[in-house]
């Protein structure tokens, strides 16, 4: 029998929404990466004028912004705002720099963690994200935490950006990332680490489909 819900964990640029995807497209799941919600939440935090140190009001904003998930026939989701899709929009250089420091709000991480949990009744879900197996789906019957070196996920999300056409040093790359991992794992609400029945995959030198082949393994032999 089939893992219903799949919680997928690490810290950033580990590579958790390429083996999330494809992973989910494998079993024929929907693949929600929890990270583009807090980046929609951002969008949502720009378009308003509201300040990102003023908790009060995002946390109001949090709770009254109306979102929703439409599955592509690739696998992945639309993400929608009140309404609007703006999955497009997502990955910008102005979100990218705000995202970590509204996603570390304790009342704004409440509302998300609410969204996604719907998102989860449908079953047959990958989930990815910081939080998944420890706070937002602590009964998934499969939970995964990938890891690799801070030099390693510089490198791969160097390669994404300039992919991206955003064109950053390496050095740049890296020092973001450590003061990401450095906010993820000591924030207050929902730190960074491996649920205790976890499983750790090191990724550091495992290609993207061996790692894929080796969590697919897992789920479809419980």
């Amino acid at each position: 029998m089939k893992a219903q819900l799949i919680a997928i964990d690490g810290p950033v640029a580990v590579g958790k929404s390429s083996v999330g995807l494809r992973l989910a497209k494998r079993l024929g799941y929907i693949f929600f990466d929890t990270g583009m919600i807090y980046r929609a939440f951002t969008w949502k935090v720009l378009k308003s004028g509201i300040s990102p140190e003023d908790e009060q009001k995002l946390c109001h904003l949090a709770t009254t912004t109306e979102f929703d998930f439409i599955p592509s026939k690739q696998g992945a989701l639309s993400f929608f705002v009140d309404g609007e899709d703006v999955s497009s929009r997502l990955l910008s250089a102005e979100i990218e720099g705000l995202v970590a420091l509204i996603a570390k709000i304790a009342g704004v991480r409440q509302a998300m963690v609410s969204e996604q949990r719907k998102l989860a009744q449908r079953g047959k879900v990958v989930m990815a994200g910081r939080d998944i197996g420890t706070v937002v789906l602590p009964w998934a019957e499969l939970k995964i935490f990938l890891t690799a070196s801070t030099e390693e996920r510089a490198r791969r999300r160097h390669k994404e950006l300039l992919r991206r056409g955003q064109n950053s040093s390496l050095e740049i790359v890296l020092a973001d990332l450590k003061r990401r991992d450095e906010m993820d794992i000591n924030r207050t609400v929902s730190p960074l680490k491996p649920a205790e029945d976890s499983i750790i995959i090191n990724t550091e030198n495992l290609s993207l489909e061996q790692v894929v082949d080796k969590i697919y393994s897992l789920a479809i032999n419980l």
